[in-house]
């Protein structure tokens, strides 16, 4: 994918050998090598594939890792990225050991209290994976005592439905696996997860289910880079990087390279995808 930042030829020529070196370093975690100073710190949790993940090398892979890349050269600085548990990410801000955030966070009231958000980047909705012969085809279907719906336990799909589908039959399981199979099998009407992993699945088994991933209502949220307080000098920065980035369509060329199938599906469907950020 090519990125197209005007930068002068001079400095270009300059800087490009060294972030080719500092990049394969860095990329992954480890140290800083000398001479390679002030890298920018990306925390991330990679066990959220196609947009968080390693390849089969153990090296960060994703589309979230590619957008920490165009930003890091957006920067001049040279990348490292901190694979870090979801739980450690906003501390990791707050004691300086990462500078930002890029990990597919929704942008929420609680988490503003204690990080700066850039301006969203992404957006995203929970969808429904349903049996090809059921009568369900929106949410709004759900809720009736002859509909069976499956979600996962601890997932905001297993809140939603306990608050919102009180008639329904909700069927809780811990493996995701066991959701899909039980409607690919017909013996729940829908399950409610991330348009991602129902897209997959849906491509897994087309001969049993269809979806649906118009946003489920109530669950639509921003995605933004969480940054430590006060750090408005970064902020501007990452600001000026995605909103550049998202008039270019640089993220959407990122995830057709992950998602090419999906993208169309959604193109095609007139709904709008990660990255159509304040589209309709």
């Amino acid at each position: 994918m090519k990125r197209k930042y005007i930068i002068p030829v001079a400095a270009m020529v300059l800087f490009a050998g060294a972030l080719v070196i500092c990049r394969a370093i860095n990329v992954g975690g480890g140290s800083v090598p000398q001479g390679l100073e002030n890298p920018l710190v990306v925390a991330m949790e990679l066990q959220y594939p196609p947009f968080e993940m390693t390849d089969p090398s153990g090296a960060p892979s994703g589309i979230s890792v590619e957008i920490a890349k165009g930003l890091a050269d957006y920067l001049h600085r040279p990348l490292k990225i901190e694979n870090t548990a979801w739980t450690g990410l906003i501390p990791s801000l707050q004691t300086g050991k990462a500078d930002l955030v890029i990990s597919s966070m929704g942008i929420t009231e609680e988490r503003r209290k204690v990080v700066d958000f850039s301006i969203p980047y992404g957006q995203s909705g929970l969808a429904l994976l349903i049996h090809k012969s059921s009568k369900v085809s929106a949410f709004e279907d759900l809720n009736h005592p002859s509909v069976s719906v499956a979600v996962r336990s601890g997932t905001i799909g297993a809140t939603i439905a306990g608050e919102k589908l009180p008639r329904a039959k909700v069927m809780y399981f811990e493996d995701l696996a066991a959701c899909v199979l039980e409607v690919a099998q017909g013996k729940a009407d829908a399950f409610i997860y991330d348009s991602v992993t129902v897209y997959q699945n849906y491509r897994k088994h087309p001969a049993t289910t269809r979806i649906n991933v118009t946003p489920v209502p109530g669950t639509g949220s921003n995605w933004g880079m969480a940054i430590k307080k006060g750090n408005r000098e970064l902020a501007e920065q990452v600001n000026a990087y995605i909103a550049f980035s998202l008039k270019e369509k640089s993220f959407d060329a990122i995830a057709r390279e992950y998602l090419g199938g999906m993208v169309s599906f959604f193109e095609k469907n007139n709904i709008p995808f990660y990255f159509d950020v304040g589209e309709k």
